[in-house]
């Protein structure tokens, strides 16, 4: 199976010419939605997700089968369109796939369970998702090294709720990071930053989404 390292869940449908992660999330009234997912990494970034003792990262498939061998053990979670590509830089993926519950939505983002929690209904919920618990400082050579292939990416969360939501973007100790560009439209919602910024957080990243 082939996978590239991702430091975030999503995860928008908006295109730049260099972009990291987007990912766009519509949430029904009962629970159900899609995912849609569009990454472009650096390829630098797959290999050094191979290397031993980098299994802490979050990873996803990249390759048609590795979606379908994924969603085989998902039952919630189904695949809808998938395609890929790769020039002598990076690897580009985009996929789109629904969900028939919140629950089986983030088995999907979290299969640990240990970065992303839920309260409440479809109608009316929280949804905490952490994107960098900050646990893990980068030696100085690594550091460099992400923040040299990383230059010029960036991640955007989209999200639309089934009625009003907010979005708040804190550390782990519950205080609110500035430099995140927040933008609201009628029901969705969107976050984005450096890439780089994701990666090297060093009091980690929550994003809470609550309607």
């Amino acid at each position: 199976m082939r996978y590239i390292l991702i430091f975030t869940l999503f995860i928008s449908f908006l295109f730049t010419s260099c972009f990291g992660i987007n990912t766009e999330i519509i949430l029904n009234r009962n629970g159900s939605g899609t995912i849609s997912i569009e990454y472009q990494l650096n390829k630098s970034l797959d290999a050094l997700g191979r290397l031993d003792g980098n299994e802490r990262w979050n990873t996803i498939p990249v390759g048609l089968p590795d979606f379908e061998r994924t969603l085989e053990r998902l039952p919630e979670m189904k695949l809808l369109s998938h395609s890929s590509r790769e020039d002598e830089r990076n690897l580009n993926v985009s996929v789109r796939m629904e969900f028939s519950s919140i629950q089986g939505l983030l088995s999907f983002l979290d299969a640990h369970g240990q970065k992303s929690s839920f309260t409440g209904n479809a109608s009316s919920g929280r949804l905490l998702f952490t994107l960098n618990d900050g646990t893990d400082s980068l030696n100085p050579a690594l550091e460099d090294f992400l923040s040299d292939i990383s230059s010029g990416y960036n991640v955007k969360t989209v999200m639309t709720f089934p009625s009003a939501g907010n979005l708040s973007v804190t550390d782990r100790d519950g205080n609110s990071i500035q430099n995140v560009n927040i933008s609201r439209q009628g029901r969705m919602i969107s976050a984005s930053f450096p890439l780089f910024d994701v990666l090297s957080a060093e009091n980690g990243i929550n994003l809470e989404f609550s309607w």
